[in-house]
């Protein structure tokens, strides 16, 4: 039965994370109960990972326009992934994981305002500065720390550094967004096979049910709000963070 919740929460992961990010807060906790907390947390990335690629090739044609801030990220992000994976270590991210959970579930609470907010921004910036590039970068080197580390709300954090960069269609921000993402996930996956930090009872069947789960989500976005989805992680988010509080 454990494969098959597994597999379950893999199935919603990839349906939450096409519609609107979060799935590890789904994938993590099912981990949890049958593996160590370190090493729920490299499988969830490694059993994720061809999701994030899928948004990437599912962005191929937006990718061009993005390329000067490619050859800017991509370095901090795989430099800060590189480190957040690193530093996963079994004693020290079981006593943060009620702190990451609860820093996800804030995150996506004020996604709404963060958006409106950068709207704005955006309006009104059309090229960043170089000390605010610098800024960006730097930015984007602590995000890819996060990421690496456990990521849940990456894809939120990093809208709000890149809005700065003045792009004013919303598809290259997101292309940029998961791009930058798949980054910092393939140099996680990696470090966490090489530290053998995976289940690979688990992981592969994962991956496949989590693609499937990408494939539905992209289908129920046509039927299903984003907004009823976010709320569906807000409220799982803030529920895990009390239980691993509490326990």
């Amino acid at each position: 039965m454990e494969y098959v919740w597994l597999c379950l929460s893999a199935v919603a992961a990839g349906v939450v994370n096409a519609i609107a990010g979060g799935g590890t807060l789904l994938t993590y906790p099912a981990l949890a109960r049958v593996t160590a907390a370190h090493i729920a947390n490299g499988t969830s990335t490694v059993a994720l990972f061809p999701g994030s690629f899928a948004s990437v090739w599912g962005y191929r044609r937006q990718l061009p326009a993005c390329k000067r801030w490619i050859l800017w990220l991509t370095l901090p992000s795989l430099v800060g992934g590189a480190i957040g994976a690193l530093l996963v270590e079994e004693k020290t991210f079981r006593i943060l994981i009620p702190y990451l959970i609860l820093t996800a579930a804030i995150l996506f609470l004020l996604q709404p305002t963060i958006a409106r907010t950068l709207k704005q921004q955006t309006a009104a910036l059309h090229e960043p500065s170089g000390k605010l590039l610098a800024a960006i970068v730097a930015m984007q080197f602590l995000i890819g720390i996060y990421g690496g580390y456990f990521g849940a709300g990456i894809g939120i954090l990093m809208l709000s550094s890149l809005s700065f960069l003045g792009l004013e269609d919303i598809h290259h921000v997101n292309a940029l967004k998961s791009f930058l993402a798949f980054a910092m996930n393939v140099v996680a996956a990696i470090l966490f096979i090489v530290r053998d930090m995976v289940a690979w009872e688990y992981a592969p069947a994962m991956a496949v049910a989590a693609i499937v789960g990408g494939y539905v989500g992209a289908r129920m976005s046509l039927l299903l709000k984003p907004v009823v989805v976010r709320w569906i992680v807000i409220v799982i988010g803030f529920s895990l963070a009390v239980y691993y509080f509490v326990v």
